[in-house]
């Protein structure tokens, strides 16, 4: 059976084929139209996909999508902003305002946060606007009906952006001859899908969390075997990923886009400092989340005109946290499963991840590699694939789904942009040998990586002795982070890194979980190692990625140490590169000393950089 997945429209469109229960490929438009996060149709990636695999109407059995027709999601969005405002009636706010109204200005510190001025750190806002923040947020009256007006606002676009998106499906589907074959999902189901489906797990707790998604902001589900059974939902607006939208905004940041900024920027600060005001927006009774005014988005920001932002930032963190793992406590004691799988855009936050991990009678834990929306079209297309031949879940042995290019159009294309190029048969040897001697290399080889992490096959390395790299790399690359880069470690290494990986190994060759370092990776690795003690590795091992484990092992072997950096191959605000010709037009506009694309390497024209 062969079916074609599409995720969501609305951000990070991607399509992947699945045939007999086993994903082939899968492609992000924004990979290839060079847009980040691209919304519309992925013509581009589904083009890619019927050339590479001589693909056509009548050998597709089924196009699947990951929401239901704009009718039924406006009937789910309409039901669910009704019983969450017959239930805000019930739901007592006071101690929410009293903690607003009660709030001292916090005296301005010093962070040095490398990469970032002091000044940055504070919002600082007219009179007006302070003023407005202050009303909103403390008053509750006020308070309330300009949550409830938000509402109402959010319902309008929403609606009016699915009914868009259905039109774009159709008239995409329709260019291809695909209308007849489309078949629509569930979105939350999507997501358990592509989480538990790829877990390799027979029996686990399913847990979705991510903004919005077929009236839900969340779900729990048991799966076992080929079978997803629906166990809670979190309806709408009760949403952990709007929660965090909010509070990126407040702080300046691109919401769906900067989250990991405020992850990085909670490690510098004690989340005590506004805990107790940020904790007061949720209640959990029985199994449920509730939410309080979720679409008052001036709480976090009237927070933001009195407190720094690491402040802020380290009060959400330590909330979302704390508020996930006491939802998914109660199901896992409720359901005795001690695996526990995950998918959704909240689950890009690794640290949250990490205190998942943590929950006493968890044993195993899975994220799905590309949990965010773009990997709804694999969990959709999973659904049917599977649920039609009986299938059950499976281990994924990597996730090198993306385009390939041969060593001729390598060629052809450093030939064209006239480089200087040597060919290399040992390209992996060399690779280590640059990075033992401190250089920067950017890595392109073999098929690109699926989902938003990159891992190895659109790398940029560099050895992890340096705490300081952080700093001057992001500014070649135009970029501002405040998480230092993860590193790639030989699997056979892991327990000497770090601590607490036993029933994580899987998922964190997927970069998708924060560890505690261990003395020896703190001491050989600074540079991979954030200001709170821990790591998000990616570990690789010979069969996983055979050209890539052996450039760590072979840097092992000069160096004694079993782990490099590992950032993603892009400039800052596009997509890690595709194409030969996308790699050296990073690697020039870079300034990256070397670029070792397929068997070719190649020094940056001018004098390549040592550090």
């Amino acid at each position: 059976m062969r079916v074609i997945g599409l995720s969501p429209l609305d951000k990070d469109s991607t399509v992947c084929l699945v045939e007999d229960g086993v994903v082939l490929a899968a492609i992000a438009e924004e990979r290839l139209s060079r847009k980040k996060m691209h919304a519309g149709f992925p013509y581009l990636a589904l083009q890619e996909l019927f050339e590479k695999y001589n693909l056509a109407p009548d050998n597709i059995d089924a196009v699947v999508y990951a929401f239901f027709d704009w009718e039924k999601e406006k009937q789910l969005m309409v039901e669910a902003v009704e019983k969450h405002k017959i239930a805000s009636k019930e739901n007592p706010t006071n101690q929410l305002f009293e903690r607003m109204r009660n709030l001292p200005a916090q005296p301005d510190r010093t962070y040095g946060i490398p990469g970032l001025d002091e000044a940055e750190l504070y919002i600082r806002k007219s009179f007006a606007h302070e003023s407005a923040y202050k009303v909103l947020a403390t008053q509750k009256g006020a308070s309330t009906a300009y949550a409830h007006r938000q509402l109402n606002t959010w319902l309008k676009e929403s609606i009016s952006d699915h009914q868009h998106w259905s039109k774009e499906l159709a008239k995409g589907l329709e260019k291809f001859g695909l209308n007849d074959k489309l078949q629509r999902i569930e979105h939350h189901l999507t997501h358990a899908a592509n989480a538990f489906f790829t877990s390799s797990f027979e029996h686990a707790l399913i847990v979705t969390l991510d903004g919005y998604g077929s009236g839900l902001g969340g779900s729990i589900s048991v799966g076992e075997g080929s079978s997803i059974k629906r166990v809670h939902s979190m309806p709408y607006p009760v949403s952990l990923g709007e929660f965090y939208e909010r509070v990126t905004s407040s702080l300046g940041f691109t919401p769906g886009r900067h989250e990991g900024k405020i992850v990085g920027l909670a490690a510098y600060e004690s989340p005590d400092i506004l805990y107790d005001t940020v904790r007061a927006f949720f209640e959990f009774k029985d199994g449920d989340v509730h939410y309080h005014l979720p679409h008052n988005f001036t709480f976090s920001r009237y927070l933001a005109t009195r407190f720094s932002k690491p402040t802020i930032a380290a009060a959400f963190q330590k909330v979302l946290e704390d508020v996930i793992c006491e939802y998914i406590s109660h199901y896992v004691k409720l359901t005795g499963l001690s695996s526990v799988v995950l998918s959704g855009g909240v689950v890009a936050n690794v640290k949250a991840n990490q205190r998942i991990f943590e929950i006493d009678g968890v044993d195993r834990i899975f994220v799905h590699p590309n949990m965010g929306d773009g990997g709804c079209g694999v969990g959709a297309a999973l659904i049917v694939d599977k649920q039609n031949l009986n299938l059950h879940p499976y281990e994924l042995n990597d996730v090198y789904w993306g385009p390939d290019f041969s060593e001729e159009l390598i060629a052809a294309a450093l030939a064209q942009e006239g480089m200087e190029a040597v060919q290399v048969d040992d390209i992996e040897t060399a690779i280590a040998g640059l990075l033992a001697d401190g250089h920067v290399v950017a890595r392109f080889n073999g098929r690109m990586e699926y989902g938003p992490r990159s891992l190895g096959n659109r790398s940029i390395l560099y050895h992890a002795r340096d705490p300081d790299v952080n700093l001057w790399l992001n500014q070649k690359l135009n970029r501002t982070e405040f998480m230092p880069f993860a590193p790639a470690t030989l699997f056979e290494e892991r327990h000497n890194c770090y601590l607490n990986m036993d029933g994580a190994e899987y998922t964190s060759r997927f970069m998708t979980i924060t560890f505690d370092c261990t003395e020896f990776m703190k001491e050989t690795c600074p540079a991979a190692v954030h200001v709170d003690g821990t790591a998000r590795p990616q570990l690789v091992s010979e069969t996983s990625n055979p050209s890539f484990y052996k450039v760590i092992k072979e840097y092992q072997r000069i160096t004694g140490i079993p782990s490099i950096i590992n950032t993603s191959f892009n400039m800052h605000e596009e997509p890690i590169v595709c194409t030969p010709k996308d790699a050296i037009r990073a690697f020039l506009l870079g300034d990256i000393p070397y670029l070792a694309i397929g068997k070719y390497l190649v020094a940056q024209p001018v004098a390549a950089t040592s550090t």
